[in-house]
């Protein structure tokens, strides 16, 4: 995803399941010289949601879609003390849509702000499931949760996951796979990815199939991939990918007046883009001009 849709309020995390074991956060810091286990939180980005260009316009935009905490957890405990802040910024920020994926799905419910009330409609809760102990033990807390929107991230994909009773609740808008790359080799079976996908087609619930991950099987046969870029090219040309029913955020001014859909960000492609297994999620091209300059 380009970088303009991340926000890191904090930096580090703390290993708490199956799916940390190789955690990306950890192999890029050590890769710095640093340890992805030291969490701070950001002194340039931490309010990157309220931040203006020079003509004093929000940078980003109306309807935008933005990742938050990507090399951390929303809900880390050791983040308690800044959340607040970030939940004020998120609630001022109305226009726009702020994605958090947690593995720490019990925690949610007492880290809400008092304001809560049923949810905030630009907020867009994603649970991770690496594995069927994990799906089995999360979702359920994720469906009693009071969110507007719900998501499910099944990556690194570490076995075979049934999720169609969870499917049937009506809640899970959307449902994301990929193998395990940055260091790690557990596999990633493509009858796993198939079977997820024929569940989420079923209930007509978009569906990503993200990348394949360094070690990934098909037919049997395991090839090795160590190109996180032919990972994602491999993802793409597998046609997994389905949009579903479209994800409806009712978002509103600084007023809580509704924004016109015609008057919301569009995220608009390049080329390059055209390839990209992340397309389905993707905030759009940022314009920062690196592919351009990349091809001479």
């Amino acid at each position: 995803m380009a970088m303009h849709s991340n926000w890191n309020p904090w930096h580090g995390c703390k290993k708490c399941s199956e799916g940390c074991q190789n955690c990306y956060v950890y192999y890029l810091d050590h890769m710095r010289g640093k340890s992805g286990s030291e969490i701070y939180k950001s002194k340039t980005g931490f309010r990157y949601p309220l931040a203006k260009d020079r003509l004093g316009r929000y940078k980003i935009r109306s309807g935008e879609m933005i990742s938050v905490c990507m090399t951390s957890d929303f809900f880390l405990e050791e983040a308690d003390e800044w959340r607040a802040e970030a939940w004020e910024m998120m609630r001022q920020r109305r226009d726009v849509i702020f994605l958090l994926l947690t593995k720490r799905i019990e925690r949610v419910r007492d880290c809400l702000p008092e304001n809560w009330g049923n949810g905030w409609d630009n907020i867009f809760l994603n649970v991770t499931c690496e594995n069927q102990r994990r799906a089995d033990e999360r979702i359920p807390v994720l469906l009693e949760l009071p969110f507007k929107h719900k998501g499910l991230h099944c990556a690194p994909l570490l076995g075979p996951i049934r999720i169609g009773e969870y499917l049937d609740s009506g809640q899970i808008e959307q449902v994301a796979c990929g193998g395990e790359n940055y260091g790690g080799t557990r596999p990633c079976d493509f009858d796993w990815v198939k079977a997820l996908r024929e569940e989420c087609v079923s209930k007509n619930i978009t569906f990503c199939f993200m990348e394949t991950g360094t070690v990934f099987i098909k037919d049997g046969r395991e090839y090795r991939i160590t190109s996180k870029q032919i990972q994602n090219l491999q993802a793409h040309k597998s046609g997994m990918n389905f949009r579903g029913n479209e994800i409806h955020f009712d978002l509103v001014d600084s007023s809580g007046v509704p924004i016109p859909k015609e008057e919301l960000y569009v995220p608009h492609f390049r080329e390059k883009c055209e390839t990209c297994s992340f397309q389905i999620l993707c905030n759009g091209c940022s314009d920062c001009g690196a592919c351009v300059s990349s091809d001479g």
